[in-house]
């Protein structure tokens, strides 16, 4: 039997590819190629679906759709490396989810068995114990392959740090000191990622790719089926874009937001940020500069000992091949387009109907911004 990991990193397209092997589990299955179920709800909803008894539906639970970041959250509960988080709700105990697990191998025999989680990055800070507490779920003569897809540090930052907006985090901008928290993890360090893997799983195939390479190979789905040397069925339901990221361009909004705001109207404000940024007539995504070029020389400084531990590991240097690029910046400073960006909000206020985000959205059209000062932050 072969047992295929998916352990990241986040931001890489884990989201599309846990929608496809969600939406066509019980066609998987079977085939032969087991997305196994760790919770009721996921185990009922496949059910009902081999049974002819429902279809997905649009909006697939989460704990469904994803139930193997379900299990590494337990996982890192029971190693005492933090809590459940709030959204993945009513999971069974970690011995009964390890129990289902295995009893869907027992009973579907399935020749390739899938987990994919984006949280199994994050198994680095348990070491070995939690590595080893994955693997002896599986027979001891399964062959694993292990796959792990990593972005050039300033774009990943960069769209980490929009995810992380998007939870609602208070935070520091990128052009400021908010770089500076990312140092000494493995939102940095991709080796501090990879390391304690590669040590623990020695037998295991690893499979480390750049996420460039991964989008030119047509994007996360048919990718990781192609490294993982898996064939699939025919008749599948189609890969769809998920996890929709916040524009660069309204970052600083959402951001102030989230330090300004009670929890519910920030979350408020940045839904109507993503509503209307096709209204807000910014540059693309990508043009938009977050570090400016003090923090991109300090980015490439640092990230060197980890494309040099890339390269040693891959065989390929440099791993990323426009590694370069990290010290140059975009072209469109973010705080040369906020001032016009607010304008634009705020013409369009009468639709937001909160008075606490109409009130913080003013305040912020009457401050005065520095577009190039990489030392000023802006509070409501």
């Amino acid at each position: 039997m072969k047992v295929i990991l998916f352990i990241g990193h986040h931001k890489v397209g884990s989201t599309a590819l846990q929608d496809f092997l969600s939406r066509n589990q019980v066609a998987l299955m079977k085939s032969g190629i087991l997305y196994p179920s760790t919770d009721f709800q996921g185990m009922s909803l496949a059910l009902g679906t081999a049974a002819g008894l429902c279809e997905p539906p649009k909006d697939i639970p989460l704990n469904a759709r994803e139930p193997h970041n379900a299990l590494a959250f337990r996982m890192l509960s029971s190693h005492k490396l933090g809590k459940v988080p709030p959204f993945h709700t009513d999971l069974p105990g970690l011995p009964q989810m390890k129990q289902a697990l295995q009893q869907q191998i027992q009973f579907l025999k399935p020749h390739t068995v899938i987990l994919a989680s984006e949280v199994f990055s994050n198994f680095a800070r348990g070491g070995a114990p939690i590595i080893e507490d994955l693997i002896d779920v599986f027979p001891v003569q399964a062959e694993i392959t292990i796959i792990a897809t990593l972005r050039r540090i300033d774009e990943y930052l960069a769209s980490w740090h929009g995810q992380r907006l998007k939870f609602g985090h208070e935070l520091s901008p990128l052009r400021q000191d908010g770089i500076d928290e990312y140092f000494d993890g493995i939102h940095f360090d991709y080796r501090d990622m990879l390391q304690c893997w590669l040590e623990t799983v020695p037998e295991a195939r690893f499979v480390i790719r750049d996420y460039a390479e991964v989008r030119a190979n047509g994007g996360s789905v048919t990718d990781f089926f192609a490294q993982a040397g898996v064939d699939l069925p025919p008749d599948l339901v189609s890969e769809r874009r998920s996890n929709r990221s916040l524009h660069r361009g309204v970052y600083e909004i959402a951001r102030l937001g989230n330090r300004a705001l009670p929890p519910p109207q920030a979350q408020l404000l940045r839904e109507t940020l993503r509503r209307m940024t096709p209204e807000l007539d910014l540059p693309p995504s990508h043009d938009i500069e977050l570090f400016g070029a003090e923090n991109r020389a300090r980015l490439q400084e640092r990230f060197v000992h980890v494309q040099d531990y890339l390269a040693e590991i891959t065989g390929k240097a440099p791993f990323f091949a426009n590694a370069d690029a990290v010290a140059t910046p975009c072209p469109v400073p973010e705080m040369e387009i906020f001032p016009k960006t607010v304008k634009t909000m705020n013409a369009r206020m009468p639709r937001l109907g909160i008075p606490k985000i109409r009130k913080f959205l003013r305040e912020l059209e009457d401050q005065e911004f520095s577009p190039t000062a990489r030392t000023q932050d802006t509070t409501a």
